[in-house]
């Protein structure tokens, strides 16, 4: 098993030491792209088995949705969506197995029969942070197990021992929140570089931080986390260990007043489609600045849905008169990407591909096998050209034309 991997959140280490940059590959996206296929799949015999896979697994590129939410989309208990994801799985499982479909050699050689539980459990670790799917950690690393052709016994266990981790991890970051006096300037050092990439808005007054969360529905999911922050003085939940961490650092940071998750639902649209999308968080800065931030791990950030979902938060932000930020979990942000040095063949050979109309997985394989294109260098071409890269399945095109007259 080859998974490089820096400091994880089942280490013995601070948040502010954790950085997301070394452990997201091509290998971990051609996983997630295996996935996808295979849904795509099951969509193809039940349309509605597809949508609440790709809901609950957040195999597009969005954070996973919980049981409750995805419940209340179609009017169902969140046990009766549990046993319909667990029957879409079992059959995905079968139809993969009996068609010989190539995740058995792409996810094998990912986790190896041979390998040890603990290696396993670490490397399911890093994906699960690395990608923000905190809550279908479970979920997800059965059935990666599974389709690499480990018994449902021994892929129960190992998965199990995963959420087990998630939540010591959590218990370990509550112990770390009873010592914020001693947090305070490692918290502060960790912000202070944030709030240089800031968007800020032109002159005007803003708007105040709302009195409750807008996310409702699922606000008491046992798949959540939550944690008691004295800024704030309330449980304050989250859905992963990402969005844990930025609590951590505004919570202790002299540098901020309070804070607020989920302040709004920002209407965005999607393939001619209306959706909501809940920003991370709103926070007032000590200098009466208010800024809201949302939380995109760092391999995210080029997915086609996701930067409709900066777009409509930034012009929400700044509509209220506060900045706008993401924050990816790595000491890598927007900026700094948009503006990185790729090598010149790279871009040159992927932006020939993409003139000539979409790009598939394929595609992509041929031109990192010629350059040694990285995830990074791909992500820095796909902001930088306004290209769209979808996930599910994978697909890199060029924008738009734009229409005479516009």
């Amino acid at each position: 098993m080859t998974i490089s991997v820096a400091v994880t959140p089942d280490d013995d280490a601070d948040p502010e030491s954790l950085d997301l940059r070394d452990d997201i590959s091509f290998e971990l996206e051609e996983v997630n792209e295996v996935l996808a296929e295979l849904i795509a799949l099951q969509a193809d015999r039940k349309a509605k088995d597809g949508e609440l896979l790709t809901a609950r697994l957040g195999i597009s590129g969005e954070r996973p949705e919980t049981l409750a939410r995805i419940g209340a989309r179609y009017d169902l208990s969140r046990d009766r969506v549990r046993q319909l994801h667990t029957k879409a799985v079992g059959q995905m499982l079968r139809m993969a197995q009996q068609s010989g479909h190539r995740a058995a050699a792409v996810l094998g050689a990912r986790y190896p029969l041979d390998a040890r539980d603990r290696q396993l459990v670490r490397a399911l670790l890093v994906e699960t942070y690395a990608t923000d799917t905190d809550i279908a950690a479970t979920e997800l690393s059965y059935l990666k197990l599974r389709l690499a052709g480990h018994a449902a016994e021994d892929a129960k266990r190992i998965a199990g021992f995963v959420t087990q981790r998630i939540a010591a991890w959590q218990k370990k970051t509550n112990r770390r929140l009873a010592k914020l006096q001693d947090a305070q300037p490692r918290a502060t050092s960790q912000l202070n570089p944030w709030l240089d990439q800031v968007e800020w808005p032109g002159p005007g007054s803003a708007a105040a931080i709302p009195g409750a969360s807008a996310r409702t529905v699922d606000s008491d999911d046992d798949g959540r986390g939550r944690f008691y922050l004295d800024k704030v003085g309330r449980d304050v939940p989250f859905d992963s260990g990402l969005e844990a961490r930025l609590l951590w650092i505004l919570n202790a940071s002299d540098l901020v007043e309070t804070f607020r998750e989920h302040p709004a639902a920002v209407i965005y649209e999607f393939d001619g489609a209306e959706r909501s999308h809940y920003p991370s968080i709103v926070a007032r800065l000590t200098d009466g600045r208010t800024v809201l931030i949302d939380v995109e791990p760092l391999g995210h950030l080029g997915f086609h849905v996701n930067r409709m979902k900066a777009a409509a938060s930034r012009a929400y932000a700044h509509a209220n008169g506060w900045g706008w930020l993401v924050w990816t979990g790595s000491r890598i942000g927007v900026p700094e990407l948009r503006t990185r040095r790729v090598e010149a063949a790279s871009e040159q050979m992927l932006r020939e591909l993409v003139e000539r109309g979409p790009v598939h997985w394929a595609g992509l394989r041929q031109v990192r096998a010629k350059t040694g294109l990285d995830l990074l260098d791909f992500l820095t071409l796909v902001l930088r050209n306004e290209w769209r890269w979808d996930r599910a399945p994978f697909r890199l095109s060029a924008p738009p034309s734009p229409q005479p007259g516009t």
